[in-house]
């Protein structure tokens, strides 16, 4: 079995603006690129785990969704970064209209993104990680049965929408990273 790193993307791997999906708006959030590219060097699974509600709240399409991401791979792929997948949740049950106004699996902190990555890479959770800069994405880690590492970015854990206890707190995805790579050196 593999193992992995789960990474959300807004607020941990850029910047987040707010229901970003314009290319002229993404920012990567600094040191970024060096620490997956160190990750990459590893047997790790780097996979990117991430809400986008605007989806379905109608603020942009999935295919501006899609364009982004393709925008973001492209910058890792020139550095030599492999992400192994990428999964995201347009639904809210709530706020979202048409077909996205569902309570589904996906939405954070629950796991079905997760699963869904676990069963397609062969990924033992207990061997893995979560990354986040949101008290939803160190819950769903826990939920899942991976560790959680808690970014200091972002929202920087301060959103207050769950009671959490993260197994590690890093000021940026490149500590959070560095932590990993001692404790699996």
């Amino acid at each position: 079995m593999n193992k992995a790193v789960f990474l959300d993307r807004d607020g941990t791997i850029n910047v987040d603006t707010g229901y970003l999906h314009k290319k002229k708006d993404f920012e990567l959030i600094p040191g970024v690129i060096e620490a997956l590219a160190e990750l990459s060097k590893t047997d790790f699974k780097i996979i990117i785990i991430t809400s986008q509600s605007g989806i379905g709240r109608g603020y942009f399409t999935e295919e501006d969704y899609y364009n982004l991401t393709e925008y973001m791979l492209s910058l890792m792929r020139e550095k030599g970064i492999k992400i192994d997948g990428m999964y995201f949740c347009p639904h809210h049950p709530e706020k979202a209209v048409g077909k996205y106004k569902i309570v589904c699996d996906c939405r954070k902190p629950k796991i079905g993104m997760i699963e869904c990555a676990a069963a397609e890479h062969d990924i033992d959770l207990s061997q893995s990680y979560v990354i986040g800069d949101k008290t939803a994405d160190i819950e769903m880690g826990r939920r899942a049965g991976c560790k959680s590492i808690l970014v200091k970015t972002g929202k920087a854990g301060e959103d207050d929408e769950f009671d959490i206890a993260p197994y590690y707190v890093g000021k940026t995805l490149k500590e959070a990273i560095e932590k990993i790579l001692i404790e699996n050196g």
